[in-house]
């Protein structure tokens, strides 16, 4: 008789104990949800800055060519070429100081070494005259005049060495920029973690993580067949992204 009223008497503190187990262990369960669901309480935004910026390098190719079936006339009339050449930069005002002017390139073909040559003239004699400054509005104009070269029987022949042909404008002080467009691109992006945060009702509670892009140098202009080395006004660009904590 005792065991059975001490059974029947524990079932009851069993039973109570077991449900406070459980709605314990709910609470924490529950508890621990809530938790991840605060943690996870972030908002993703990007800021971005841009400069224009103004090419300081100019790279010009001038690629000239003679032919002639006589080796030594190819030979003399390139030569002709090469000081029309450098007497038409001297007109332009690009023999002074930061301007340098190398020769590279020199080749000679021989058609009856590469099985025949039909109508054209046996030898082709090619030579690259590069023009490297720092006066790159003075480039851009001369570059504008070639045509007068042509006139005086110069022959320029295009190739890809080095583009399209024209000179290359090169930004070459974009270290110069980055801190301020860094410091540009994270407050726009935290100005768009504080409208975000009002519209829900939240406060940024901090940084969790950032990014920074990669610095673009774009054409200023962005239109079919204009490219960003043929411009002297570039656009620079750089997207940073961050990612804030929000708090209720």
């Amino acid at each position: 008789m005792t065991s059975d009223a001490s059974s029947r008497g524990g079932s009851p503190i069993a039973a109570a104990i077991l449900a406070l187990g459980v709605l314990a262990g709910g609470f924490l369960v529950g508890n621990g949800f809530a938790r991840m669901r605060t943690a996870d309480r972030t908002v993703s935004v990007k800021g971005v800055s841009e400069r224009e910026a103004q090419a300081d390098l100019a790279i010009w190719p001038l690629r000239l060519v003679a032919t002639d079936d006589d080796l030594a006339r190819a030979n003399t009339t390139l030569e002709r070429n090469v000081e029309q050449v450098r007497a038409f930069l001297k007109q332009n005002g690009l023999d002074s100081a930061g301007t340098e002017i190398s020769m590279q390139e020199f080749s000679v073909q021989d058609g009856r070494t590469m099985g025949g040559y039909g109508n054209s003239a046996r030898y082709v004699i090619r030579q690259t005259l590069v023009v490297r400054s720092t006066h790159v509005d003075v480039v851009q104009a001369a570059s504008q005049r070639v045509p007068e070269l042509v006139r005086n029987g110069v022959v320029l022949s295009s190739g890809q060495e080095y583009g399209g042909g024209g000179p290359t404008f090169v930004f070459t002080k974009l270290n110069d920029l980055k801190p301020a467009m860094i410091a540009e691109a994270t407050a726009r992006a935290r100005e768009g973690a504080e409208q975000f945060a009002k519209d829900s009702k939240s406060s940024l509670s901090g940084i969790r993580t950032a990014s920074q892009g990669v610095f673009e140098i774009l054409p200023r202009d962005q239109a079919m067949g204009i490219s960003e080395e043929s411009q002297v006004v570039k656009r620079v660009r750089v997207v940073t992204t961050v990612v804030y904590g929000l708090d209720r």
